[in-house]
C-alpha cells in the first residue's frame, strides 16, 4: 500500500474529529503502552526509588515526552504508508543494513521478551508461592510451574485475536487498568512527599552511582520492540478504511488524516497513564524504602510492603505485577511477529513465536540465576538498543518519497534527532562509567 499523495482539490480543512468515533480508534497506542508499565519497569522503578529516593522522577518525564514522539512517529509511518516499520526498512534500505538492523530488532525482543516472561512468573509466585514452600517446594521448582501457567495465559491472551484484533486490544487495555487501579491504591496508603515530588519530577538529577538505573529505566520505558509493533498495530483500521466503496485518493487522504489525528489522541493519553503508574511506582519506593538498598527490589517490596502497608498493597503489588507480565510478554510476542515477518518478509505463526521465546526464559528459571537481575540487564540492553529502531524511523518519516504529505515537520524532525542524541550519549556514559569503575 503505497503512500498517499495529496492533490490540489484536496480540501483545506483537516477533517472534523467526532467524539462518538473516538473511542473506536482508541486501543493501538494502550496495546504499545503495556511495554512501557512491564516487569523491568517494575525492577528498574522499585530498585531506583529504594536507592535514591525521589531523585530519578525526572527520567520518566522526559522518558514519556520521547515516549510519545516515537510512538506518534510509529503509528504515522504505519497509517502513511501502510506498512510496518520492519516492512518499510526492508523496502528501502540496503540488504546488508537490513539484516544489521533485524539482529538489533531480535535482540531487543528476546531481552524484553524474557523479562516480561520472568515477571509474569515472579508474579505467580509472590501470590501463590508461600502456600507451595510450606509444601516442600523449592522456589526454583515453583517457578518454573509458574512460567508454564504463565505461557498458557499468554496462549489464551494471543487467541483473542483470532476473534478479531478489537477484542485483543480491549483485553490489553483491561489489564493497563487494572495495573492504573492497583497503584492508585499503593497510593492511598502512603504519605508522599508532595514537595520533593515535583522537585525531582522537573529538576534532573543524576551521578556516577544512579546513572546506571537512570539508562536501565530509561531502556524500560522507552522500548524498541514495541516501536516496530506501534506500526503494525494501526494495520487493521487502516485496511477497514481502505475497504469502503468510493475509496479515491482523495477519500484516502482525508481518512488517514483523520486516523492519523484520533491516533496521535490516544498515543496522547496512553502514554501519559504509563507515565503517572511509572511514577507511582517510583514514589511507593522512595516512600516505603527511600535510602534502603533492597537485595531484590521485586520480592523485598512485596515482604516488606505487607507489614509496613498492610497484607493488601503486599497483594496489589503482586496483582499488578501478573497482570504487567501475562500482557507485556502477549505484546511482546506479537512484536516479534512484526519483526521476523517485516524484515524477513516471512510469514510466521505468532504461537510459534511464542513457543521459541520460552525457551531462554525456561533456561534462566532452571538454571536458578536471579530473576530480578536478569529483568535490570534486560533493560539497559533494550535501552543500547533503542537507536537501531529510533535512527531507522527518523530516517523512513523524514523521506517525502516515502511519507508522501505525512513528512515530518522541520520541529518534529529536529526533536525525533534531539531523542535519539540523548539516548546514544546516556549510552556511552553508561559505558564509560562501567570501564572507568
Amino acid at each position: 500500500m503505497a503512500s498517499v499523495q495529496p492533490s490540489s482539490d484536496l480540501p483545506p480543512l483537516l477533517p472534523r474529529l467526532r467524539s462518538s468515533e473516538l473511542w473506536s480508534y482508541f486501543g493501538p497506542a494502550f496495546v504499545a503502552s503495556i511495554a512501557y508499565i512491564d516487569p523491568g519497569n517494575f525492577a528498574a522503578n522499585f530498585d531506583g526509588g529504594a536507592r535514591f529516593g525521589y531523585k530519578l522522577l525526572w527520567v520518566l518525564l522526559w522518558s514519556n515526552a520521547m515516549a510519545i514522539l516515537i510512538q506518534y512517529l510509529a503509528a504515522k509511518l504505519g497509517i502513511a504508508t501502510g506498512k510496518t516499520l520492519p516492512r518499510n526498512c526492508r523496502d528501502h534500505f540496503p540488504r546488508p543494513v537490513t539484516i544489521f538492523l533485524w539482529i538489533a530488532a531480535e535482540i531487543s525482543a528476546l531481552a524484553t521478551d524474557m523479562a516480561e516472561f520472568l515477571g509474569a512468573a515472579l508474579g505467580f509466585y509472590l501470590l501463590f508461592g508461600a502456600r507451595f514452600l510450606l509444601y516442600g517446594w523449592n522456589k526454583t521448582e515453583i517457578l518454573l510451574v509458574a512460567a508454564v501457567l504463565a505461557a498458557l495465559c499468554v496462549f489464551a491472551i494471543l487467541a483473542l485475536e483470532l476473534w478479531g484484533f478489537r477484542k485483543l486490544e480491549m483485553a490489553i487495555m483491561g489489564f493497563v487498568c487494572i495495573i492504573g487501579v492497583c497503584y492508585a491504591i499503593e497510593m492511598l496508603m502512603i504519605r508522599p512527599q508532595w514537595g520533593q515530588i515535583a522537585l525531582h519530577t522537573l529538576v534532573p538529577m543524576v551521578d556516577s552511582k544512579s546513572i546506571y538505573i537512570a539508562v536501565a529505566m530509561l531502556g524500560a520505558t522507552v522500548m524498541p520492540h514495541v516501536i516496530y509493533l506501534h506500526s503494525a498495530l494501526v494495520q487493521p483500521r487502516l485496511q477497514a478504511e481502505q475497504a469502503l466503496p468510493n475509496s479515491t485518493p482523495r477519500r484516502q487522504y482525508a481518512a488517514r488524516l483523520r486516523h492519523l489525528r484520533y491516533e496521535a489522541i490516544d498515543v496522547f493519553a496512553a502514554m501519559n497513564a504509563a507515565w503517572l503508574v511509572n511514577s507511582a511506582m517510583i514514589v511507593v519506593a522512595a516512600a516505603a524504602f527511600g535510602g534502603h538498598v533492597l537485595a531484590n527490589p521485586i520480592e523485598d517490596a512485596h515482604r516488606t510492603l505487607g507489614p509496613l502497608l498492610g497484607e493488601g498493597s503486599a497483594i496489589m503489588f503482586a496483582v499488578a505485577l501478573l497482570c504487567s507480565g501475562l500482557s507485556s510478554s502477549t505484546v511482546g510476542t506479537m512484536a516479534g511477529q512484526v519483526i521476523i515477518e517485516g524484515f524477513l518478509d516471512v510469514k510466521f505463526s505468532i504461537f510459534l513465536r511464542r513457543l521459541l521465546t520460552l525457551v531462554p526464559a525456561i533456561a534462566v528459571i532452571a538454571s536458578g540465576l536471579d530473576p530480578l537481575r536478569i529483568l535490570i540487564l534486560s533493560q539497559v540492553v533494550l535501552s543500547f538498543a533503542l537507536p537501531f529502531a529510533l535512527i531507522p524511523l527518523l530516517l523512513l518519516t523524514g523521506n517525502r518519497k516515502v511519507m508522501g504529505a505525512f513528512v515530518n515537520q522541520r520541529t518534529t524532525h529536529w526533536l525525533g534527532w534531539l531523542t535519539v542524541v540523548v539516548v546514544i550519549a546516556l549510552n556511552f556514559f553508561l559505558l564509560w562509567q562501567s570501564i572507568a569503575a
